[in-house]
């Protein structure tokens, strides 16, 4: 079977699961897509040979659509993550798989409406776009800290560094952008829910940051089991995307590893490469979780990250920017119902 797939939303993300569903992905063809803005319609329609809707719900509706990419657009980012929601309630209303990209919307109470969705309809039909979770390195990690030979983990201490960043990036966006992804990823990793979190701006300052953004930031987040997190975002740290986390367990130290195939050893030191930005750091996740949504629908099911994962993650970064915006007290995670039987596999 080919599932016939339609983007929406042709920006930077867009345009690179473009490339990989038109190039890299099995069992899926291209059929359409969407924006607003029109150059990038005409320039991806010719690119690719592939149909232009005008607005994204008629590409959801389309006969000719089987399953649905939705993808935010360039601009401001607070009403982009609220576009998500009613494409994707859109897209389960259809019955039509979804692959979402994070987070899933703007707030808790809006991840809420596509659970609704989803247990009202008895069935799961989205996948969450945390690509950490396919990445080859979090998934060793994972399985050391599984395997239980070092004990139970404590601690971790997590950055998340970025080269630079432009004046449209402000302070929410350390948190409702970047650090979502540790909130996902931590919690699988650990497999152990929150239950605090704060965040704290230290007063130094780098001199790259621009008015609307406070840089670096720090966050923590303690588990219900006492496992105690840090988390640095620096995003104009002028040397590269910097993604490290190392797991403190009873008897040893687990630390994740950035993929790099060459190291150098030259004048009395030694160097190795630091990728640019996200999408060459995780290249392999990002085509390996495309793959698995289009695995899943040829079985009929939805993989990977849910709905609840989302709302997990929303429900977190609640916190987070209370937190912050009340001076870096500890605030409660509480998630706003238990979990439902649709996700017990999860």
């Amino acid at each position: 079977m080919t599932i016939n797939v339609g983007v929406i939303g042709l920006g930077n993300m867009g345009s690179s699961h473009l490339d990989r569903l038109a190039n890299r992905i099995s069992g899926v063809r291209l059929n359409g897509i969407c924006d607003l803005k029109k150059e990038l319609t005409d320039k991806y329609s010719k690119m690719y040979d592939v149909k232009v809707y005008d607005n994204a719900m008629d590409l959801i509706d389309s006969p000719d659509i089987d399953a649905v990419v939705v993808v935010t657009l360039e601009g401001n980012q607070e009403e982009q993550h609220r576009t998500h929601v009613p494409f994707v309630l859109e897209a389960i209303k259809q019955k039509k798989y979804v692959f979402c990209e994070k987070p899933i919307a703007d707030t808790a109470d809006d991840a809420m409406r596509v659970i609704d969705a989803e247990v009202k309809l008895g069935k799961r039909y989205t996948q969450i776009g945390f690509m950490r979770r396919f990445d080859p390195s979090y998934i060793e990690l994972k399985r050391e800290i599984d395997s239980g030979r070092y004990g139970e983990p404590l601690l971790v201490h997590a950055t998340h560094r970025n080269e630079t960043v432009d004046e449209t990036y402000d302070t929410p966006m350390a948190i409702a952008d970047t650090a979502v992804h540790e909130t996902d990823i931590l919690h699988w990793l650990l497999n152990d829910d929150y239950e605090f979190g704060s965040t704290f701006l230290p007063k130094k300052q780098t001199r790259y940051t621009h008015k609307n953004l406070h840089d670096p930031q720090v966050i923590t987040i303690d588990t219900k089991s006492g496992v105690h997190v840090d988390l640095e975002v620096f995003v104009n740290n002028q040397m590269g995307y910097d993604i490290n986390c190392e797991v403190v367990c009873e008897k040893g130290v687990l630390r994740l590893e950035t993929p790099h195939y060459t190291s150098v050893k030259t004048n009395l030191h030694q160097e190795e490469y630091i990728p640019e930005e996200y999408t060459e750091r995780f290249k392999t996740a990002y085509d390996t979780e495309m793959q698995e949504w289009a695995n899943g629908i040829n079985e009929d099911r939805a993989v990977g990250p849910s709905a609840w994962d989302g709302l997990i993650s929303m429900t977190t970064v609640d916190a987070l920017h209370k937190s912050r915006n009340e001076g870096g007290i500890k605030e409660a995670i509480t998630l706003p119902i238990d979990r439902p039987e649709l996700y017990s596999e999860d």
